[in-house]
């Protein structure tokens, strides 16, 4: 039925045009942002678990930063054992020169001022091994920890390694020096004892520091996996998306091109009453028309 009061027609294809235009949108959206789910009105289940996993992600950025300090603190003291294992292996040659009964004085004395520098030396290093405020090796604090899991309710815990001398572990005294061949043999067994302690030191340390490794790699695996899971919640398929733009913008031609078509319907009920008004003059026999049906 035509009717110049409601285009039907058009009214149609308006609807399917603004259908049309708003999907484009929402593709161009998706291509321009590079997400399928870029809030909770797109999708609120994908849009949560994302969220989630998003926050996960964010807690093992700082669990990979505490594991790295605390690895850091861990390295500085297993460094500065070393040194100090090295310098103990020194001090016992000094020592047992010493000890060697036919030595003359003269050269005892110069072997025991190279023995206390040498010792003065670890001391110096124990005092020094520290990083960002924390030392493990000086007996100021009896463990240092790193977060393990994103929510904090799971720690890396490195106990302490007393050094200093005079301690468990080293039992050679912060004053010991030999003036005689039977002080300097006791001296040697000493810093034998305090070795074989600090071996044992060394590889607690070592052990400490491969396990922060260890478990600072799984984080990063772990984050990367996040990542990509969040990835394939929330990401938009760019090549099917650019393949629906290209159809949608062929769709909106037609569309505008229906509703214009549409949009000529009043013109065809003028064109009819234009048709029957020569038609009923022709028939009267009239020779023109009055204006008003011009």
């Amino acid at each position: 039925m035509l009717s110049v009061n409601t285009n039907a027609g058009a009214m149609v294809a308006l609807q399917n045009l603004t259908k049309t235009n708003t999907q484009m949108t929402e593709v161009q959206q998706r291509i321009n942002t590079g997400l399928d789910v870029a809030g909770a009105k797109d999708d609120g289940g994908k849009f949560a678990i994302a969220q989630r996993m998003r926050a996960q992600v964010g807690g093992y950025e700082v669990v990979k930063d505490s594991l790295n300090r605390t690895r850091s603190v861990v390295d500085v003291a297993l460094a500065a054992s070393e040194g100090i294992s090295d310098l103990l292996i020194e001090m016992k040659a000094k020592a047992l020169a010493a000890s060697d009964v036919s030595l003359d004085s003269a050269s005892r004395t110069a072997l025991n001022e190279d023995f206390k520098a040498l010792r003065d030396q670890i001391s110096k290093m124990v005092s020094t091994a520290e990083f960002n405020g924390t030392n493990l090796i000086n007996n100021t604090v009896t463990s240092v920890s790193a977060l393990a899991n994103d929510d904090g309710s799971s720690t890396i815990s490195i106990v302490d390694e007393n050094l200093t001398l005079g301690g468990a572990v080293l039992t050679l005294t912060g004053t010991a020096s030999f003036a005689s061949a039977g002080t300097a043999d006791t001296i040697a067994g000493t810093i034998s004892t305090s070795l074989n302690n600090l071996n044992l030191a060394l590889a607690r340390l070592g052990t400490a520091s491969k396990s922060l490794e260890i478990h600072g790699e799984f984080v990063v695996k772990l984050s990367d996996a996040l990542e990509v899971g969040i990835g394939n919640l929330v990401d938009a398929d760019l090549a099917k998306e650019s393949a629906r733009l290209q159809s949608l913008q062929v769709k909106q031609q037609l569309g505008v091109q229906a509703l214009s078509i549409a949009n000529q319907n009043p013109q065809t009920i003028l064109s009819f009453f234009q048709e029957l008004r020569f038609f009923w003059f022709r028939k009267r026999g009239a020779v023109s028309m009055p204006a008003i049906w011009n």
